[in-house]
């Protein structure tokens, strides 16, 4: 049996000629203010680690002269934000709970005071501003230094209920479309049989490359890419920490390097384009209390922001927003060991910043170079060749005590440094919840104080949509839709909605009709939501299921779904005239 697919740009197949017509009814009065939108998060940092880096490179940081605000960041069910509840706010514009990627909160446990959401929401898929920008035909991209599948990126364009799912979150993120995904984690890509991690079979690189996508994974080819959609996974898991990209690993782009390839493929869209970039390694070193790393990884998404504010000042339509989710370690300049001292009120530049400029390399790789010998004379060697810095045994016996008590080496490494041999303090291994800072640039940028739910709300409001038109758009619930529909499980990593004629793959944005062996790319994914087994898919599938079963073919089906969608829309009691008519043609 031929089975015809249907592509957005490929000979032979059906094309979605206006892309915008399954997007966006209800938009915000009058047009969007910003043709693209740039949104750069340094992961896990604060005003603190700004003023250390400020001293550190010994000038004026790019950041500095667009300080606009603060962000709160507190999530549905604690004050101090996990990763991914953060990023699904300033994505979706709701708070979730913490692990949940672009899912609607658990009811349970919400804060007081915090509105308990409906059932009907919880663990419901909540669109994202990159799905909406998507929607109106801008190209949309992501870029980070940890694998792509991590929080940050994550929530842009996938929806699970944990983000350790790295398997499923790289499948949403594959069939999302996204146009230019830079960072790690080719192993979510490809099976247990291609040296991957992936156990449902599918090669997903593959999937890619049949999708049109160019697929590089070393620098060089990275700087040959000059149009076109493209994958660049330059890592098998996480890239590498900038300090130790420029010691070990000169194959992996840098944070700007990658910003500025994302803006050259994706500004050639005449109607715009989104993009995330995530200085991911920032929250690590923090987590380590390793003041060399943080500051050296904060200075590599400085350069990445000065690549974005390049662009947006040279094209004036472009809107830059830049914040951390939340802070991590709660590192100050000033420690106990200072304060014994009086040395706060004599502390010179050289004593702040003298101890990290024999850092060469970041906690993480030096406790690589110390390996399995853990002898304290080692640890010594290792730390006085790597880091400059002369510790005693006593304090090598230190870090192994910490070991003992169940640290591991690097983040004992920067425990004792820190706290004997630098003026940096810490309060945490975690993170904490104070506001963290926004810089911006762009038609119409936000000031003062705002939510993190707020800055998702800016974006789409300056793109001219809202968040809850395309959720109604994208993510109809099943059951509600289609009665008849069973959800076969019986390939559990890969379970398929199907009304006996019409099939969905679940995370794939694919609609199969059996009768005419035929597949239609539809505008979104289809999440399965196996913590209360409800099942969404976009509303142009429930169109078009209806259009097949009440008889369409392949001669008329698109104008009766078309119909159909018309109508669908108008029972949401969204402004039918603010929605193009869906409109597809045989390339």
């Amino acid at each position: 049996m031929r089975t015809t697919q249907l592509k957005l740009s490929a000979c032979l197949t059906i094309v979605a000629v206006i892309i915008g017509t399954m997007a966006v009814p209800a938009v915000a009065s009058g047009e969007g203010e910003a043709k693209n939108i740039i949104v750069l998060v340094p992961d896990g940092c604060s005003q603190s680690v700004v003023t250390a880096a400020r001293w550190y490179k010994g000038e004026p940081l790019h950041v500095d002269r667009y300080a606009r605000g603060f962000v709160s960041t507190y999530m549905a069910n604690s004050v101090i934000t996990g990763s991914a509840a953060a990023a699904t706010a300033f994505a979706t514009g709701t708070k979730t709970t913490a692990r949940f990627i672009s899912v609607g909160p658990r009811a349970e446990d919400v804060l007081e005071n915090f509105p308990v959401p409906p059932e009907s929401m919880e663990y419901r898929p909540l669109a994202t501003v990159l799905e909406g920008a998507k929607l109106l035909g801008k190209s949309t991209g992501l870029v980070a230094t940890s694998r792509i599948t991590h929080a940050t990126p994550a929530a842009y364009a996938a929806h699970i209920h944990d983000r350790g799912m790295d398997n499923e979150i790289m499948e949403h993120m594959v069939y999302e479309d996204v146009d230019v995904v830079f960072g790690g984690g080719k192993r979510h890509l490809l099976t247990e049989q291609q040296g991957g991690r992936r156990t449902d079979g599918q090669d997903l690189r593959q999937a890619l490359i049949d999708r049109g996508y160019q697929f590089v994974d070393n620098v060089a080819d990275f700087q040959a890419l000059s149009s076109g959609k493209a994958w660049g996974m330059f890592a098998d898991s996480h890239m590498a920490a900038e300090m130790d990209r420029v010691y070990y690993n000169l194959d992996e782009p840098s944070l700007a390097e990658m910003t500025q390839k994302a803006i050259e493929l994706l500004s050639q869209n005449s109607a715009g384009f989104f993009l995330m970039v995530e200085g991911s390694q920032v929250d690590w070193a923090g987590h380590a209390n390793d003041p060399g790393y943080m500051v050296t990884d904060f200075l590599a998404f400085d350069e990445a922001f000065k690549a974005a504010i390049d662009f947006a000042e040279q094209d004036g339509e472009t809107l830059v927003l830049a914040f951390p989710d939340h802070n991590t370690g709660g590192m100050a300049l000033g420690n106990r060991l200072c304060g014994s001292s009086s040395c706060y009120t004599t502390m010179t530049i050289e004593e702040m910043i003298g101890p990290l400029q024999g850092m060469q390399i970041s906690s993480f790789a030096l406790a690589g170079e110390i390996g399995d010998d853990l002898s304290p004379a080692n640890i010594q060697s290792k730390i006085s060749e790597f880091w400059g810095i002369d510790i005693t045994t006593e304090h090598a016996e230190d870090i192994l005590a910490l070991m003992d008590g169940g640290l591991t080496l690097d983040y004992a490494i920067s425990t004792v440094v820190s706290d004997e041999y630098t003026y940096f303090g810490w309060t945490t291994y975690g993170h904490s919840g104070e506001d963290v800072p926004l810089w911006t640039f762009g038609p119409h940028r936000p000031v003062g104080l705002l939510d993190n739910t707020q800055l998702a709300k800016r974006v789409a409001g300056r793109f001219g949509f809202t968040l809850h038109a395309v959720d109604q758009i994208l993510f109809a619930d099943a059951a509600a839709y289609c009665p008849s529909c069973t959800l076969d499980e019986s390939d559990p990593e890969n379970p398929v909605l199907t009304d006996g004629n019409c099939s969905l793959e679940t995370s794939k944005d694919i609609l199969h009709v059996d009768s005419l062996a035929m597949d239609i790319r539809l505008p979104g994914i289809t999440v399965y939501a196996p913590m209360t087994g409800r099942t969404y898919i976009p509303l142009m599938a429930v169109a078009l299921m209806d259009a097949f079963n009440g008889g369409a073919g392949v001669t008329n089906y698109q104008q009766i779904a078309e119909q159909r969608y018309r109508e669908l829309v108008s029972q949401l009691n969204l402004d039918p005239s603010q929605v193009p008519a869906a409109s597809y043609a045989l390339d």
